[in-house]
């Protein structure tokens, strides 16, 4: 059974769609690892009740960030990982570690990338006035939310959404298509050649598959 390790950060929703995705069989996959840089982070609680072994890695117990990287390295290569899924992960990977790893690292973003990489997508969205956001899946490389896009799933946007309207619909959608991502992978079904994503063996399009909601 391939072995996942998840880096966390926060309330851990996407943590536990795949803890659950798992326990049903639907990802025949086995989650060794819980990893957060935030020691409140309540996805820990998550999986301490799911008996997942978890650790804590701050920030202010390293020299820099790349030394934090490598002692998070060491610990998923000592669990002979194969594969590392960011669930609401908020920091910024160094080089060495995507390179590291590369190939192997999952996340998550909130809007239809190429569109609003980083921070505070939804208000980006309702400033832009877009009729539609949505979540992408993407192969993690140096470049912050720029790695090969594997699966999109959109959202309509409606004139009197605010942004927790528009993220409630965003995070359903996320809820859906994380899991099937990391199926995918798990069944050798999914892989990264050169900057490009494979699905079947076949080039995926550079916005992967779309997922209407």
């Amino acid at each position: 059974m391939k072995k996942i390790v998840v880096l966390v950060s926060g309330q851990g929703s996407n943590l536990q769609a795949l803890i659950d995705a798992c326990n049903n069989g639907h990802i025949a996959g086995k989650i060794v690892a819980v990893i957060s840089n935030k020691a409140d982070a309540y996805a820990l609680a998550r999986a301490k009740s799911a008996g997942i072994a978890h650790r804590v890695f701050l920030r202010k117990d390293f020299t820099n960030n790349q030394i934090m990287d490598e002692q998070v390295g060491d610990y998923i290569q000592s669990l002979k990982a194969d594969l590392i899924v960011l669930a609401g992960y908020m920091k910024i990977l160094s080089p060495a570690f995507t390179q590291r790893f590369a190939g192997k690292i999952l996340n998550i973003h909130p809007s239809l990338l190429p569109k609003y990489p980083g921070l505070n997508t939804y208000q980006q969205a309702l400033a832009a006035g877009e009729k539609e956001h949505g979540t992408s899946v993407h192969f993690v490389n140096e470049e912050v939310d720029g790695g090969a896009v594997i699966l999109q799933a959109k959202v309509p946007i409606f004139a009197e959404d605010g942004i927790e309207e528009i993220e409630e619909r965003v995070k359903a959608q996320e809820l859906r298509i994380y899991p099937l991502v990391v199926k995918w992978f798990i069944e050798d079904r999914l892989m990264l050649i050169g900057n490009h994503a494979f699905l079947d063996g076949q080039q995926l399009p550079p916005q992967g598959y779309a997922m209407e909601e």
